[in-house]
Formats: structure tokens, sequence, C-alpha cells
């Protein structure tokens, strides 16, 4: 049976507009978070917006997000049935979702204080603080409860949201799935525009912050249902269902999409718990749960344009590759995709370690954002660039794992990952601090490729670790020399041109940067990788575009 719509792309077609619409969206967020640190610093409002958005945005990451349990779910039925098939299949899904996540709002709505209290039971401190901090904290636990209660419609809106990217999908439509989440990103930065004009860009006043608080989260809330409206009006004009009531769970494509969807939600919610996990500790640090965010966007934009770079194209790869006749050359490919990981990932890290403090203050430092925050957030920043590679070298295993139809895998460690993250923040928070967080998620990731690398290595029949470790370390290598020559040009630049200005500090970045990958390229070529040559055809192809 042919499905919705013949497929009129290619892979490599699909990869691109995924990469662009990615590249657009990230920068976008950028921006919102750019004008949340101009307007809020780290203050009370933007903490609490941290706090207030773990629920709501764990469900729209989850039920809404690409390759979510929604999305992976809808697209493998729908994509095998015709459009006529596909209307009731989607109708019926989204009532059954709808009903569910309506009571989930309803739920949000009615116990966003005890839900806060679970969340972040740090902002309920009045022992061994000031009375300043304890004001602080109470004002930001009544701006986070508010914020929850606006934003609870989002469970709502992240399934259909969901719903919608598949439905789009199956149909050969990617562009407007892939580019809506940057709506969210327009309405924020409406929203505090507004607010700025009004009141002034500094937030200082306990009034202010709970006004700004209210646009945060009115702009989040209002960005989702934008995103969906997009969507649903594509959707129509499709003819892949209408918003209405339908009922039809007999039908056996809502049956096979409902098979498909429970344990997958399941198996992918597991994954986001960390997230709370960190929270959850750092409430109990003051400014730390907005310093994590403002740190985590800047190396999750560039991650997220790389990851989707790397990983869609050698997906397909693995997946042909499965056969037991064809593990040689399956282990020569997860061999490529983790070399190139650490030739973007080392160096990219390096930069973000040695080159911290002119990064965030060139993002971020701003209006209400001061030097001291700067300090912060680059503290996070430095502990996030060492673990760059681990991270997206666990995304690299994960998949290879997907493609040889082992699932459980990955979800066991992940179990094991959700207490041992929990024990390393526990561990971790009393020395360090709030880069202690940080530190305990990359010892969780590098936890992670050990046991998923031990698996694979019994699953293959053994792979060559040792002679991949002999090139990943010569490249780490590579990567410190490359931080060294970057963090001496950086200081250079504040010692002898001790005037700095925006134009002075892009420019500092800019040569430290250059030449720092400069130094890295010039020992990785000499180590006679293939996939140099891979890494720079994909560049000269990505640039010819």
């Amino acid at each position: 049976m042919s499905g919705i719509k013949k497929p009129s792309r290619t892979l490599v077609n699909i990869a691109g507009i995924v990469a662009v619409a990615t590249l657009i969206s990230k920068v976008f967020g950028l921006v919102r978070q750019q004008a949340i640190a101009a307007a809020f610093g780290v203050g009370a409002a933007a903490n609490a917006y941290s706090y207030a958005y773990i629920l709501p945005g764990f469900l729209l990451v989850l039920l809404g997000g690409i390759n979510g349990p929604f999305h992976s779910a809808l697209v493998s039925v729908l994509a095998k049935r015709e459009k006529e098939e596909a209307a009731p299949i989607v109708e019926t899904i989204t009532t059954f979702v709808s009903g569910i996540l309506l009571l989930v709002t309803i739920a949000l709505i009615i116990f966003a204080e005890p839900l806060m209290d679970l969340v972040a039971p740090g902002l309920n401190q009045t022992q061994g603080v000031t009375a300043t901090q304890a004001e602080t904290l109470a004002l930001t636990k009544a701006i986070a409860i508010q914020q929850l209660q606006i934003m609870a419609p989002m469970a709502l809106f992240a399934g259909l949201i969901g719903i919608g990217f598949a439905t789009l999908n199956a149909a050969d439509q990617y562009w407007l799935p892939s580019i809506s989440p940057l709506f969210s990103s327009i309405t924020v930065i409406g929203g505090l525009a507004g607010l700025a004009i009004t009141l002034g860009s500094k937030i200082t006043s306990d009034n202010y912050a709970m006004l700004g608080g209210q646009v945060l989260a009115i702009g989040t809330l209002a960005g989702a249902i934008l995103q969906w409206l997009v969507q649903i009006i594509a959707q129509w004009r499709s003819g892949l269902g209408k918003l209405r009531l339908r009922f039809d769970f007999h039908n056996p494509g809502v049956k096979e999409v409902l098979r498909i969807m429970a344990p997958a939600t399941f198996s992918s919610g597991m994954l986001h718990i960390n997230v709370y996990t960190d929270l959850f500790f750092a409430s109990f640090i003051p400014k730390a749960a907005a310093s994590l965010s403002y740190a985590g966007l800047l190396v999750q934009t560039p991650l997220g344009i790389i990851s989707n770079v790397l990983l869609v194209p050698f997906l397909p790869i693995f997946s042909r590759l499965t056969d037991p006749k064809d593990w040689h050359e399956l282990k020569e490919r997860i061999r490529q995709a983790l070399i190139l990981t650490a030739l973007t990932m080392l160096p990219l890290g390096a930069i973000m370690v040695s080159l911290a403090m002119p990064i965030v203050q060139v993002v971020y430092q701003r209006g209400a954002f001061d030097k001291q925050a700067s300090q912060l957030v680059a503290s996070l920043l430095v502990v996030y660039g060492i673990g760059m590679f681990f991270y997206l070298g666990r995304d690299v295993l994960v998949r290879v794992f997907y493609a040889l139809g082992d699932a459980d895998t990955p979800f066991r460690i992940s179990i094991f990952n959700i207490f041992l993250n929990a024990l390393l923040d526990f561990i971790f928070i009393k020395p360090f601090g709030a880069p202690g967080l940080v530190l305990a998620t990359m010892g969780v990731n590098i936890t992670s490729m050990i046991f998923l690398t031990w698996k694979l290595h019994q699953k293959l029949n053994g792979l060559p670790v040792k002679k991949w470790s002999l090139k990943i370390g010569a490249l780490a290598g590579a990567s410190v020399f490359t931080g060294l020559i970057s963090w001496g040009i950086s200081w250079s630049f504040q010692r002898f041109i001790p005037q700095q200005n925006l134009l002075i500090q892009l420019l500092e970045l800019a040569v430290a940067g250059l030449v720092g990958l400069a130094v890295f390229a010039f020992f990785a070529i000499q180590l006679k990788l293939p996939e140099v040559d891979i890494l720079v055809s994909r560049i000269k192809q990505k640039l010819r575009r």
C-alpha cells in the first residue's frame, strides 16, 4: 500500500531542510535568552521562569518535539496509509490525547503550589539565609507558581503540536514543523520589548519582577498556541484531519499508534528526569537555575546544529548495516561517527572553556545582566565545554543500538543514570556549587558512553576500542593546545587593549577562536584521518548552498 504521499525529497534534502530550520530556530532562541538576560539578569523573574517551565517545557519537548514519541508513533503508522485513512486516525488520536492532556492542564493549575514545592524545595529555605535572601526566595516561588498556572495549557498544546508535527512529516512536509518553534521565541521577545518600552529595560522592584514573570509566561504560552495554529492550518489544507471529536478506537491504525506511543512516551520521559534532578538541587543555590539555562543554551545551540548535520546522515547508514555479514562496515561507520564527533566537539569545547568569559559577556552582559552574572554563567560554560564530546558521543552510540533494534539497553542505562545523576549532584554540589551540577551531568554522559561501548563490544563480537581511543586521545591533546592558544590571544587583547567594548570583544573572540581552530586543524591533518576529508567535504557542501 502506498503512503500518504510519495517522498519527493532525498535524505540529504530532508536533512538540509531540518538543519536550516533548526539553525534559524536556535538563533531566535538565543536572541530570546539575550532579551530575558537583559531584562532580568539572574534575578527572581528569570530564576522563577526556569522552575515554572520545567513541567510545561518537559511536556513540550517530550510530546511536541521532533523524534518524540507522538512524532515517531504517528509517522510510522501514517506513512504506510493513504490520505483517506489518515484523517480518521489523526482525529481520533487528537480527541484521545486532548482529553488526557486537558486533565493534566487542570491539575497543573490546581496543584501549582505543591508541585513547585516538589520541583524546587530550596525556595522554601528560611534557615541559614539572610532576611533579604529569604524575601527573594519567597518572591521567586510566588512568581514561579503564577507562571506555572499561566503556562499550564502548554500541556494540551504540546500534544497537539506533536500530532501536527508528525502528520505533516508523514505528508512529506518538513519546513513548517521544523521552523515553527521559533514562534515561541518571537512572542517572548515581543512581550519583553513591550515591557521595556512601558517600564524600562531593567526590572528592579518586586512588582516589576512579578509583572515581568507574567510577561514571560504569557509570551511562552502564546508562542505554543501560535506554533500549533500554523501547523493545524497546514494540516487542514493537506486533508489530514480537522478539529472534530472522533472516537474511532477500533480503527487498526489508531490501535497501532497507541501501542507504539505508550511505551515510547514512558521511555523518552526517563531521559528528561535528569533535568528535573539538576534543578531540584539548583533550588538550594542562589541564581543557579537561570544561570544553568543561560549557559546551557550557549552549548545547546551549536550542539543541536552539529548533531543534525552529523547524526541525520548516519542513521540510515547504521540501519542498513545491521546484518552480521555487514558488521565490519558498521564498525567502521561507528568509528567515523565518533571521530567526526571528536573533530567538531573537542575543539569547540576547548574554545568554550578558554573563552567562556568573553563569550558570555558578548552574548548576555547588558541591561540587568551584570559582570557578576557573567562570571557565574561563565563558570558553568567551562564545565559544559569540557563535556561536549561525551554528550554527542553518547547520542551516536544510542543511535547504533536503535538501528540494531535494541531499545532496551539504552533504556536500562538511562534508568541507572537517573540514580547516578542524583548521587553525583548530591556529591558535587557542596564542593563546587552550581558548576557541580554540570559536572554531574558530564559524569553521567561519560558513564553512559562506557556502558554503551562495552555493550556494543559484546553485541558486535568485538570493537577496536583501543585503536579508536588513541585517535580520539590525540585529538583531545590537540584540543588542549587549541584552548591554550585561544586563551593566550584573549589574554593579550585584554592586557594590551584595556578599554573593552563590544567591537573589541567581538574581534577578540573572532581572532582567538579562528587561530585556535587553525592550530587544531594543523594537528588533525598530521594524524591523516580520513574523517578530516569527510568533514571538510561536508562543510564545503553546506557553504556552496
